[in-house]
């Protein structure tokens, strides 16, 4: 029957279904005292197919009315990078969440849906939420607990706006800094981000029908890190014995901590595009590692089939083992397209069924049958002091320091001296935030609530007998100080636009820190970047020399450190002397110009 037809048949069951308030649940799948898989198997079995395969399928928020929702039975909605209500505000997103629910809620069967969002670094696509310093940045800590700790604030923010999945930790292990996305990495070996899967642990909590807890994603499922030239949706040409070795191992590690759902890569296997690959998905992740979850696709990732009609590109991947598809927009195409694999014999009815119950269960498991809005009892918790404390000790534990000739670091606490900072990132919140940011590629400029750099040194020095003064891009202005602080690096990036070919370190921020420094007694340079840039010719110009990473929001983590707070962060990659390093790893026999876990800790 058509999702189109079912009429007056569908209300009539939408009346039966429903539970009777003060009385004994109607169906046993609506009964919370029985089993989750009794519930689950329960309700499969009144299911129609159209009912089923609204349930595999995920359209973005802003593609959909409430009403699409309940006529087309669909199971899951997304907010895409920047996708957000206006005006952009915690309250307003709940408010949103409620809505939707309330029409999938509205369908016969009263399936709730399910939310996913990218809140990579915090919940960065909402106005005011505290953002955290990038993977890369986390992966220089080594401090697994601080990274569960992390996970539960995100998850705290996540479910104070209704949102119950969340589309993290990317688990890509990077091996060239020229791919785009190496700020989403842990590190360059499978071990830090194996660690890091503690992530997960605080997304999800102890139980998955506990307070504040949220779905999480292990993505980017498999070799993503590893393309040919870091090319963003590339191709990874290894051995299968090497995609084992290297990318395997940290997915295996968030299976093993109950991750609920995982993400499949845009990228290839030798020439083979993984949202096709039977193998990778069925045998290896399903079968081999236990995987009980659901897997879910990229955005609009099934059209990168090499299939010549999207209804085979949709065979293609649901017969691999894709259980959702993250459409984004055509859902009725998809619907469409798997009624006509599964009419004509492509895509096997228990293939359907397999991937409705693995979404169901997580549904079950998540309490959304019995508890699907909003708890408003954490709406007050986006952007707290008490996460932005968090967000704050990641920034200290994140910073590498390089180089520090004389001493340089720390400051002294108090004065009298004088300090001149400068640089396009010194008081420039969207540059330290980086992409996935309040819009996906990010950008420059006062983009959210948040401490920059300049804000927190002012605080720090506040009645120090310290003069500070903050000469931005103009550095060529005259001026003398006894310290100077520079603070540049790379603008916003996200994927596709973030690959760079050069790690160029940029003639601007070179002008500026030779500037700052030539008028100076000791200068120290803090560079903010998602990668390592290639800054072998900027290293003589400062004493100092601190990689930043991309920090977010608590800019105070930086001023704590200068400081005296102390540096305890190590390298998460091999730092490339030159561009034609690249790709360069630990034990590849390279010489770097800073190896992996290198890290001066003065004090």
């Amino acid at each position: 029957m058509s999702i189109r037809r079912l009429g007056t048949l569908l209300v009539i069951m939408a009346v039966a279904a429903a539970p009777i308030p003060g009385h004994a649940a109607a169906f046993p799948y609506q009964d919370p005292s029985l089993p989750v898989a009794t519930r689950v198997a329960d309700l499969l079995s009144r299911m129609s197919l159209d009912e089923k395969l609204g349930q595999m399928t995920q359209a973005e928020r802003g593609s959909v009315t409430a009403g699409d929702i309940t006529t087309y039975r669909l199971g899951s909605i997304l907010s895409g990078g920047g996708s957000a209500p206006s005006p952009n505000n915690a309250t307003s997103w709940a408010n949103m969440y409620d809505s939707f629910q309330q029409a999938a809620l509205g369908t016969p069967l009263g399936i709730p849906m399910i939310y996913g969002v990218d809140a990579v670094h915090g919940h960065s696509n909402v106005y005011g939420a505290t953002i955290f310093p990038h993977n890369i940045g986390l992966g220089a800590t080594r401090d697994p607990a601080l990274v569960q700790q992390i996970g539960q604030a995100v998850a705290e923010e996540v479910s104070g706006t209704g949102i119950d999945w969340n589309f993290a930790p990317c688990l890509c292990v990077a091996r060239d800094d020229r791919w785009g996305r190496t700020y989403e990495s842990f590190g360059e070996v499978p071990e830090i981000a194996g660690s890091m899967t503690t992530f997960i642990n605080g997304l999800q909590g102890t139980t998955l029908n506990g307070p504040a807890s949220v779905l999480a994603t292990a993505k980017h499922y498999l070799g993503d890190g590893g393309t040919t030239a870091g090319d963003d949706q590339g191709n990874t040409q290894l051995t299968e014995a090497q995609l084992r070795a290297i990318h395997l191992p940290p997915f295996q590690a968030a299976v093993n901590r109950g991750a609920g759902s995982v993400m499949i890569s845009y990228s290839s296997w030798n020439g083979q595009k993984v949202h096709g690959d039977r193998y990778l998905i069925t045998d290896v992740l399903k079968g081999e590692l236990g995987f009980a979850g659901f897997v879910v696709s990229d955005w609009a990732g099934v059209k990168q089939l090499p299939e010549a009609t999207y209804a085979d590109q949709v065979a293609r991947a649901v017969n691999a083992g894709i259980d959702m598809i993250m459409v984004p927009d055509n859902y009725a195409a998809t619907i469409n397209a798997i009624v006509s694999g599964v009419t004509g014999g492509r895509i096997p009815q228990a293939r359907i069924d397999d991937a409705v119950t693995r979404i169901l269960n997580a549904k079950f498991a998540l309490d959304l049958f019995n508890h699907p809005y909003t708890d408003r009892s954490y709406t007050g918790q986006v952007g707290s002091a008490a996460h932005r404390a968090v967000a704050r000790e990641a920034v200290r534990k994140s910073l590498v320091l390089l180089k520090n000739d004389g001493g340089a670091l720390p400051l002294p606490r108090t004065g009298p001296y004088s300090i001149v900072i400068g640089g396009k990132s010194a008081d420039d919140l969207g540059n330290q935030s980086g992409g996935w940011s309040i819009s996906w590629q990010g950008a420059s400029g006062t983009r959210t609530t948040g401490s920059t750099f300049w804000q927190g040194l002012q605080r720090a020095t506040a009645g120090t007998g310290i003069t500070v003064q903050n000469v931005g891009t103009r550095t060529k202005g005259r001026y003398r100080a006894d310290v100077g602080i520079w603070i540049g690096g790379e603008t916003p990036y996200a994927e596709g636009r973030g690959d760079s070919s050069t790690l160029a370190f940029g003639s601007d921020n070179a002008a500026q820190l030779g500037d700052i420094c030539s008028r100076v007694t000791t200068c120290i340079a803090i560079l903010y970047s998602g990668r390592p840039l290639i800054i072998g010719d900027q290293l003589p110009k400062a004493d100092a020399f601190v990689a930043g990473w991309l920090p977010g929001t608590e800019g105070d983590g930086v001023t704590d450190v200068l400081f005296g707070a102390g540096f305890s962060g190590k390298l998460p990659v091999s730092w490339p002397r030159a561009v034609t390093d690249e790709p360069i790893n630990s034990g590849d026999g390279k010489t770097p110009l800073f190896p992996l876990g290198y890290g001066i800790t003065p004090y």
